[in-house]
């Protein structure tokens, strides 16, 4: 359920005190929104798409990633090359990305070359060819990519925890896929997810810089304003992250360990004591777990949390890098600290850091035209609203040292632990008290 109901009107505008954007929503049901900012003489413009790796059946798997990929490979009237040339002539930059739950085509430029900018972007978007040539060269430049994380154990062993937490299910499948399943994509099973799910309806497009919301919402008509509204796009439900112990055996110096326990949807109101709770144990250099791990023990040199929240489930993880020899001893450390917060919570002066940290991170990372334009379009795109900092913060604000020991109790349960380790490691204990 939503903390806050969404609402969209054909036109809007808003003025916060962090964020002063403009909203239109096309015919077709793509949204544009935008913030202009006068001192800059750059824009940063993105195309976000309501499609993540998590939509993909079996046969897909990878397929999301793949058609990132081959947006850049060449369009009616552009070769791959032309592309980037064109971009690079001008100083700009031009990338993509794909996640569980959205992809992202990005680029910037200077405020001048606003046109061509557009002009590529949106070529890419509607004109890419999928030449099978291309398509099977490309093949080779994911498979590199797959190697290339299977040799970086730290994140390899991500991976492996999704496919832990979630089996049998896109969330616990990576997002590049496997040689096997992209052997099977080609011109017309690419056209056809892409044709899918790259509709009106699941399209933000967010522009920060110095260009006005009439310039952005004028281009994006003439250019994408042809493409059909479909509907929203629509995934399979993953349920509560499960529970187990899983040992990895690889030949490598360090051994990594993830120990991630259930986490909360990211419209879940106990997102924000968790958030607390993340950056009070590792959230930074000062954090439990760090100061425990590494500066009292000397156990790693890498120690930290996240909590990583989807539409409707979450995980939250402790990581830590550390020799096959200490990898018992660490997780004992880790279970002992959840422990003691389950047990007894954490001390005010720790949450009121915790939350003075959160809110500085929301407010830096909104420095860059390239971190508001993602806020703007993620945010559009995941709540169907611009959930602001200033609005985080008071929530912030809210959460008590009671809310946090409850949601400890709750998450902290010795039934609720999942532990990962990659490494010459080969057995592993939970010891709770």
């Amino acid at each position: 359920m939503r903390l806050i109901a969404a609402q969209f009107y054909q036109y809007e505008v808003h003025r916060m005190q962090s964020l002063n954007y403009e909203i239109t929503t096309l015919d077709n049901g793509i949204r544009v929104i935008t913030e202009t900012v006068n001192h800059v003489q750059f824009l940063s413009m993105g195309i976000w798409v309501g499609v993540g790796s998590r939509y993909e059946n079996e046969a897909q798997w990878g397929i999301t990633h793949f058609i990132e990929h081959m947006l850049f490979k060449g369009t009616e009237r552009r070769t791959a090359d032309q592309i980037f040339s064109e971009i690079d002539a001008v100083g700009g930059q031009l990338n993509a990305f794909t996640s569980k739950e959205n992809t992202c085509y990005y680029i910037k430029t200077l405020t001048e070359d606003f046109p061509l900018a557009v002009d590529v972007l949106t070529d890419m978007f509607l004109n890419s060819k999928f030449d099978n040539e291309e398509i099977a060269k490309e093949r080779e430049v994911i498979i590199e990519e797959i190697k290339m994380y299977e040799d970086t154990p730290d994140d390899l062993v991500q991976d492996l925890l999704s496919a832990n937490l979630w089996p049998n299910h896109p969330l616990g499948r990576a997002i590049l896929g496997t040689e096997e399943s992209i052997a099977a994509f080609d011109h017309d099973k690419l056209k056809a997810y892409m044709k899918q799910y790259y509709t009106g309806s699941n399209i933000v497009v967010s522009a920060v810089g110095n260009i006005s919301h009439a310039q952005v919402v004028q281009a994006i008509r003439a250019t994408l304003g042809g493409i059909p509204r479909g509907t929203r796009n629509e995934f399979p439900q993953a349920g509560k992250a499960l529970a187990g112990i899983h040992c990895y055996r690889k030949e490598i110096a360090q051994s990594q360990i993830c120990v991630a326990l259930p986490g909360v949807a990211k419209e879940d109101s106990r997102l924000f004591p968790l958030s607390i709770l993340n950056a009070y144990l590792g959230g930074g250099m000062s954090a439990r777990l760090v100061k425990k791990i590494r500066e009292e023990k000397g156990l790693a040199y890498s120690v930290y949390s996240y909590n990583g929240s989807y539409s409707d489930t979450g995980a939250f993880v402790i990581s830590v890098g550390t020799r096959p020899e200490n990898c018992q001893q660490v997780i004992d450390i880790i279970i002992e600290e959840l422990d003691e917060i389950r047990q007894n919570g954490i001390p005010q002066e720790e949450l009121e850091k915790s939350f003075s940290q959160l809110k500085g991170g929301l407010f830096m990372g909104l420095e860059t035209v390239n971190s508001r334009m993602n806020k703007l379009g993620r945010s559009l795109l995941a709540y169907d609203r611009v959930i602001t900092p200033e609005e985080n913060v008071d929530e912030l604000r809210k959460v008590t040292g009671a809310d946090v020991q409850k949601l400890a109790e709750e998450l902290f349960q010795r039934d609720n632990y999942q532990v990962t380790v990659l490494g010459a490691v080969d057995d592993i204990r939970l010891n709770t008290r």
